[in-house]
C-alpha cells in the first residue's frame, strides 16, 4: 500500500480523534507542517493535547488550533510569541505543562526509542520538579521525566521518497526528526517526493520505518516569526 496521499486531509484521514495527543515538529514557524496543521483545524477535532517546541504565533502555525478552540493542553518549552495563548492560559481555558527545551527534546526521543522515563538534573529545585520522583546518582540529585508517545506525529521534510524516508533542511531538522519517531502514527509533508533509491542512504535522517503516511506539501510562503534585517549602509554623497 502506498504511503503517499492526495492531500493533507486524506493523509490524516481516520487518524484524528477527540482527546488525542498530537506531537508537531518545527521550530517557531520554521519547518512546521503547515498543511497538516491546517487539515487538523479543518477536521474540527477537539480536546487536543499538543506537544511542540512552541505554539506558533497568532493566526499562524499551531496558533490556528488555539483560535479554533481545539486545544485543551499544551506541552511546550516556549510560548512567548502567542498573545492568544497567554489569554487562554490566564483565563484557565488552557492547561499548560512547561518543559525545558532540552528535556522536551529528550522526552520525545525517549518516547520514540521505547524508553518510558529518564533522569535529568535540569529543573531540580524549581517548579519543574514539583511532584516528580527524585533520585540520587553519584551524590547528585536528579528528577524523573517521562518519555512522550503521541497518538499522531506531524512533521515537515524537505525531501522524501515514496517509502517515507525523510531528509530535512536547515532549522527543520531541530525537532522534526525526534517528533517523527514519537508518533504511533507519523504523517509527513514534504516539499519533494521522489522514488525509492533516488535519495542517497547516507542522507536519510528519518527512515521510512517511522513514517506511515506522506503528502506533497503545497507551495506556500515560509513565514518568519520576527523578521530582522541589518541596517543598509548610507550611500556616500559625492
Amino acid at each position: 500500500m502506498s504511503k503517499v496521499h492526495s492531500s493533507a486531509a486524506d493523509a490524516l484521514g481516520n487518524a484524528l480523534r477527540d482527546g488525542m495527543v498530537l506531537a508537531v515538529g518545527g521550530f517557531g514557524l520554521s519547518g512546521i507542517p503547515a498543511d497538516l496543521i491546517d487539515a487538523v483545524r479543518a477536521s474540527g477535532v477537539q480536546d487536543l493535547t499538543v506537544v511542540s517546541n512552541n505554539m506558533g504565533i497568532d493566526g499562524k502555525g499551531l496558533g490556528v488550533l488555539l483560535e479554533a478552540g481545539q486545544v485543551r493542553k499544551v506541552i511546550a518549552s516556549y510560548v512567548g510569541e502567542n498573545k492568544l495563548f497567554a489569554e487562554q492560559f490566564l483565563a484557565g481555558a488552557l492547561e499548560v505543562e512547561f518543559s525545558p527545551q532540552g528535556t522536551l527534546a529528550e522526552r520525545l526521543r525517549a518516547g520514540g526509542a521505547g524508553i518510558p522515563a529518564f533522569y535529568t538534573k535540569t529543573g531540580v529545585g524549581t517548579l519543574i520538579a514539583e511532584g516528580k520522583p527524585h533520585a540520587e546518582f553519584d551524590g547528585v540529585t536528579y528528577i524523573q521525566e517521562r518519555g512522550i508517545v503521541a497518538d499522531v506525529a506531524l512533521v515537515r521534510a524537505h525531501l522524501a521518497d515514496t517509502d517515507g524516508n525523510l531528509v530535512y533542511r536547515y532549522t527543520a531538522r531541530n525537532f522534526n526528526p525526534i517528533v517523527a519517531t514519537a508518533g504511533l502514527v507519523t504523517v509527513a509533508e514534504a516539499e519533494r517526493i521522489v522514488q525509492p533509491g533516488d535519495i542517497d542512504p547516507e542522507h536519510v535522517v528519518t527512515p521510512g520505518l517511522y513514517v506511515q503516511r506522506l503528502v506533497l506539501a503545497g507551495n506556500r510562503p515560509k513565514d518568519i516569526e520576527q523578521r530582522t534585517v541589518r541596517q543598509r549602509p548610507v550611500a556616500a554623497v559625492a
